[in-house]
């Protein structure tokens, strides 16, 4: 390759996966109870323990990556005659993409021939990953980085991202929704469906009683949504935050319904940045389909 693909680490996907693809990647951070970690994929803190902390009471808190964090991540490829793609977390949830253009800017001084894209992936967690993951499709058929820069400016909101959350206090606890209604949800056994707007941001869609109701709205809106409908060709990636068995169970009517799928349905773990905001019992659904467009 003459050019680095790039992302941050809140794309979601296993090191193992970036390593395959070979995508790299650069950290945010989080906190619990105080104390600083890197969201390394879960190496420094694993998720499992992170989810149960957070069920036990754990203060969690995040940090996006700083501009001098970027600066050196950068310069090390440009120092190598190296071209960088670099796709950020969406800007509708974190400010990372400012310090990301920053460092650009800076940059573009010392090293003029070198071209260094920083692009807005309107995209989190798993949803990032799937994004990076057609990406690396495109360069391995030999597309350049100018060329696959004009295609992710096309393409980015054609990534669909549908998501529950069973655990209202961790969305009030973020302002995402009322101390209220998170009481009065939570008696009902409210599950608010998500997903990720045309500006990349956060915005809850509907609200369902009970997890089997707030799957099935989960899967119809792959069916509504999807490229081909029930006729989808492509990857489809599911992420959860310490509730597997529900995020199988979410897979398997997709296998079901979308018998044409590429493969299986791929299911990752959400990272302790995203999973710092939606605490444990989250299930996110993610597809190619219509553009975003509200």
């Amino acid at each position: 390759m003459d050019y680095i693909l790039s992302c941050c680490s809140t794309a979601d996907l296993s090191a193992e996966h970036f390593k395959e693809r070979n995508i790299d990647y650069i950290c945010f951070h989080f906190e619990v109870d105080g104390k600083d970690y890197p969201d390394d994929l879960g190496v420094s803190y694993p998720f499992k323990s992170f989810y149960d902390d957070m069920a036990k009471g754990a203060m969690t808190k995040t940090s996006q990556v700083s501009v001098g964090e970027y600066l050196e991540y950068f310069e090390g490829f440009l120092k190598q005659g190296k071209d960088i793609l670099h796709l950020t977390l969406s800007s509708g949830i974190s400010g990372t993409l400012n310090s990301a253009t920053i460092a650009r800017d800076q940059l573009r001084d010392k090293y003029p021939e070198r071209k260094l894209y920083v692009v807005d992936s309107l995209a989190a967690s798993a949803g990032f990953g799937l994004l990076m993951n057609k990406l690396a499709d495109l360069r391995d058929e030999g597309m350049s980085i100018d060329d696959l820069y004009e295609w992710v400016i096309e393409h980015r909101l054609e990534c669909q991202h549908w998501f529950f959350v069973s655990d209202l206090k961790y969305l009030v606890r973020g302002g995402r929704v009322s101390k209220a209604a998170g009481i009065i949800g939570g008696a009902l056994k409210i599950c608010p469906l998500l997903n990720v707007d045309f500006q990349g941001r956060l915005i809850v869609r509907a609200k369902h009683r009970g997890i089997n109701a707030v799957m099935k709205a989960q899967v119809a809106k792959m069916e509504e949504l999807a490229v081909g409908g029930t006729d989808y060709d492509g990857d489809c990636y599911i992420s959860n935050s310490d509730c597997y068995e529900e995020a199988r169970a979410v897979a398997d009517l997709i296998e079901e319904k979308f018998p044409k799928l590429k493969g299986k349905v791929k299911i990752y773990s959400i990272g302790t940045t995203i999973g710092s905001h939606t605490g444990p019992g989250t299930v996110a659904l993610f597809f190619w389909g219509s553009k975003r467009i509200d």
